[in-house]
């Protein structure tokens, strides 16, 4: 059941987390990108294809987003809200377009090509959000929330580019899109009791996506020990099983209690 939202607390609670987390980039000044974030462990060129495993191992977020989007051709799956349809289908296509975006980006790692690598990015978390919202707060609101969302993503990667004087530009809008739902939804789901249940899907795809942004932070460290394959690498296949496992629970999950 829906809960107006000043008698939750719990509401309440998350709301001033996200605010404190947006005043604190709003004062902590200017992000920019820093260019040693191009200098990606495994550049070997295969097949006359530059930065080869970092380009092919996006074909697995094309592949995930397929079926995810299979999954609704022609009824809304079980584990899933009829009334958040176009959230799910949109959270897929953003996945399809990762690897095409990623891919692209991949070939010649810059500022330029790192646009279409972020932008189907946005779309996938605010979809997810949204996602996350209707499953476990309020479908009303989730409905509502979607389109300002993706909006709020694409806009966060175009005022990247837009102060960019060739000075990296200002990244804080992206760094709230990307880091505060990272921050929201362990709490949310962990906080309301949920739809569907199993939960494990849903926290499958948080951990997965956890373990992508260590698997990155390790690129270096991962490329000197397997020598071909660098964590970046790897943080594609990983953050494509999150999906994964999100779209096998629209199929397995069920109604719960709640």
């Amino acid at each position: 059941m829906d809960r107006h939202p000043f008698s939750d607390k719990r509401l309440i609670a998350l709301a001033g987390i996200a605010a404190v987390f947006t005043a604190a980039l709003a004062l902590h000044g200017r992000v920019p990108q820093s260019q040693a974030y191009y200098q990606f462990a495994a550049q070997c060129p295969f097949f006359g294809i530059p930065n080869f495993f970092d380009v092919i191992s996006n074909l697995p977020f094309l592949l995930v987003g397929i079926y995810g989007l299979l999954l609704f051709r022609n009824s809304t799956p079980p584990g899933s809200l009829d009334s958040l349809r176009f959230a799910y289908l949109t959270f897929f296509v953003g996945a399809s377009l990762v690897a095409l975006g990623s891919g692209y980006f991949h070939l010649n790692p810059n500022d330029s090509t790192l646009v279409w690598d972020r932008l189907p990015m946005t779309i996938s978390f605010m979809s997810f959000v949204t996602i996350i919202v209707g499953e476990y707060i309020s479908e009303p609101a989730a409905r509502k929330l979607l389109v300002p969302l993706l909006l709020l993503g694409i806009f966060s990667v175009v005022w990247w580019r837009l102060t960019d004087n060739n000075d990296g530009g200002d990244l804080r809008i992206y760094i709230l899109v990307q880091f505060l739902p990272m921050l929201l939804i362990p709490l949310i789901v962990w906080l309301y009791p949920p739809k569907f249940v199993p939960s494990f899907y849903v926290w499958g795809l948080l951990g997965m996506y956890g373990y992508a942004k260590l698997l990155e932070l390790l690129d270096k460290p991962i490329f000197q020990m397997l020598k071909v394959i660098s964590g970046h690498t790897l943080k594609h296949i990983a953050a494509a099983l999150g999906v994964l496992i999100f779209a096998i629970g629209l199929v397995r999950r069920r109604r719960g209690a709640a």
